[in-house]
């Protein structure tokens, strides 16, 4: 997270019209004084959803939603706390001054250079649809099926063969070399002459979530040309191939509601589905799906993954590879085989999507594919060979996180090798194993339990603690700012308890802008990345206090009978202590609910 200085975090707070936020996602109709919806946090037929004109928090009546702008970017779609106030800096232009202005980073903002790709992509797509050397391009297109439609709502464009028209237009509009460079839109050669990088290819814009252009991807249109046949931008401080998902612009809403994707291979596999009316599908970009793009989708809250890759030996290799990481962390994996030959783009192209839709219906799951793609390299029907596919896939599934998906994956895998669980599993029956991140136990981290402690409590404060005041008030009528040994956890529930006690809500903007502490800041957007069960708010924050008050009960006892063991202390002190020591003892704190 960047260190926003309170200033710029105050002149957001005030900049913000919560109406035009929510009414871009949400149908708002006016009513007298006030805006109302239907909420977007549970199912209802009368409007319940309202914001009264000027307010800065919006409040259901039917489910107790209640919360500021970034609250409900974070809540509805999805976002980090980091994105949800990047992304309405940039939507009401202000700029976000880090606390040293020392350590801000040199440069273009991050603004600047997605205000410079937008421009550029507007520039590509014109010269597609309305010069002559686009033609050539746009007849490419037409061949491979991709109709005018398509191409404007994907904003595909055609970057020209020879320097001059592009460096023609960044001169019209003004943009700096250094822009351009930092872009990715610009290469400099070993002689020190600069050229665009694009050049004579057909290019597919790369989106952030929110609709930025952050990088392209160029198709070569002259298979004799020069270079591969796709190139990406290369990375810039906006464009990460590790964490960029194709799609995720058109997809994200539906993705986070109905917590299920698709995932295909290429970018036309992407936007042909979207088009179709899968708009809950995603691709990587330029790379091989990984672990960076899985959590993307985790933190959306993906519970299942259809994987959609080709149908030849490569995309099954990447099924199988790709398939283990979501399942490795959580999420539910189905395959959508494809015939050798097919991909989804072609099989929408030669049957439309109802014979899409069947597949879907018809996909397995992912240990069923894997059983049959493993059992492929061997002769499975004999017990070497079935010995061999069973131990190799029980070693992959005992790397995955979660205990219960390790539990329930060796199950499975017994019931379709037609084996004894117990052959699979010798140890069933057992206690339970703890699975440690094979990252966190190479690492050796070292792990702090008052700060997992303590960063739990914040999170149900606040998190829960705008939707429901009962949970700030509990939290604050047990404990005090004493009771945290962890210096910006102390200090962000201080901050906490002030500014419920003045406005009886918790103001996630707020909080941050009267954080001007680097730590503190980076806290805050630790506490608010991790998801949530709101349902469980008042036992998991009983349960948190009392652990919190036990600790601090305990510590202080160890406190004094180090003291009196000291040695240096006279009869009297040790006796005033030992009498401290019984009467502690004899109050095991209890939190009051």
């Amino acid at each position: 997270m960047g260190i926003y200085s309170s200033e710029s975090l105050q002149e957001l707070r005030d900049k913000i019209d919560l109406v035009e936020v929510v009414g871009s996602n949400i149908d708002l109709k006016r009513a007298g004084a006030h805006y109302k919806a239907c909420c977007p946090f549970h199912n209802e037929k009368t409007p319940s959803f309202v914001i009264q004109r000027g307010d800065s928090h919006y409040h259901c009546f039917g489910c107790g939603a209640h919360g500021d702008a970034i609250a409900f970017m974070m809540s509805y779609l999805k976002m980090s706390f980091t994105e949800a106030v990047e992304t309405l800096a940039e939507r009401f232009g202000v700029r976000l001054d880090t606390v040293d202005q020392k350590e801000a980073p040199k440069g273009p903002r991050p603004s600047q250079l997605k205000e410079t790709l937008n421009k550029i992509g507007e520039f590509f797509h014109f010269y597609l649809l309305y010069t002559d050397e686009g033609q050539s391009a746009l007849t490419y297109l037409y061949k491979r099926g991709l109709d005018l439609d398509f191409i404007k709502s994907f904003n595909i464009g055609f970057a020209p063969r020879g320097d001059a028209p592009f460096f023609a237009i960044c001169k019209e509009l003004k943009l700096s070399a250094e822009l351009l460079e930092k872009s990715g839109l610009i290469k400099r050669r070993d002689d020190g002459k600069v050229r665009p990088f694009f050049i004579e290819r057909i290019t597919f814009p790369i989106c952030d979530a929110f609709g930025n252009i952050i990088g392209f991807s160029g198709r070569k249109l002259n298979e004799d040309g020069f270079g591969p046949k796709y190139i990406n931008t290369p990375e810039t401080p906006i464009f990460k191939k590790s964490k960029t998902l194709i799609g995720l612009k058109e997809c994200r809403r539906r993705i986070a509601k109905e917590k299920r994707v698709i995932v295909v291979e290429g970018q036309i596999d992407a936007f042909r589905l979207i088009q179709a009316g899968f708009n809950f599908t995603v691709a990587a970009c330029g790379t091989a799906f990984g672990e960076s793009h899985v959590h993307e989708l985790v933190n959306l809250g993906v519970t299942h993954a259809f994987l959609a890759f080709d149908g030849d030996d490569a995309g099954k290799e990447a099924a199988s590879k790709v398939g283990n990481l979501l399942q490795k962390e959580g999420v539910e994996v189905s395959i959508i085989e494809m015939e050798k030959g097919l991909d989804p783009d072609t099989l929408l192209r030669k049957e439309g999507p109802p014979a899409f839709v069947a597949a879907m219906e018809n996909a397995r799951e992912y240990l069923r594919f894997l059983v049959s793609y493993e059992g492929e390299r061997v002769n499975f029907d004999s017990p070497a060979g079935k010995n061999e596919v069973v131990r190799s896939i029980v070693a992959r599934i005992r790397k995955w996180t979660h205990p219960l998906m390790v539990h329930e994956g060796l199950k499975k895998l017994a019931q379709i090798c037609q084996v004894p669980e117990s052959v699979i599993d010798p140890k069933q029956g057992n206690a339970p194993r703890v699975y440690v991140k094979q990252s966190d136990s190479a690492r050796g981290n070292h792990i702090d339990p008052d700060r997992i402690l303590e960063v739990d409590l914040l999170r149900w404060v606040l998190l829960v603690g705008q939707n429901n005041k009962e949970i700030p008030k509990l939290a604050f009528s047990n404990l005090k700012e004493d009771d945290f040994f962890v210096a910006p956890c102390r200090r962000i529930f201080a901050t906490c308890n002030e500014l419920f006690e003045k406005n009886d809500v918790l103001d996630l903007l707020t909080i941050a802008s009267n954080l001007s502490d680097a730590e503190q800041q980076q806290f805050l957007a630790e506490i608010l990345q991790k998801r949530i069960n709101p349902e469980r708010a008042r036992e998991c924050l009983a349960e948190t206090m009392q652990k919190i008050l036990e600790r601090n009960w305990m510590h202080r006892r160890e406190e004094i009978k180090l003291k009196i063991q000291s040695g240096t202390l006279s009869e009297d002190q040790v006796l005033e202590l030992a009498k401290e020591f019984d009467a502690i003892k004899a109050r095991r704190p209890k939190v009051e609910v």
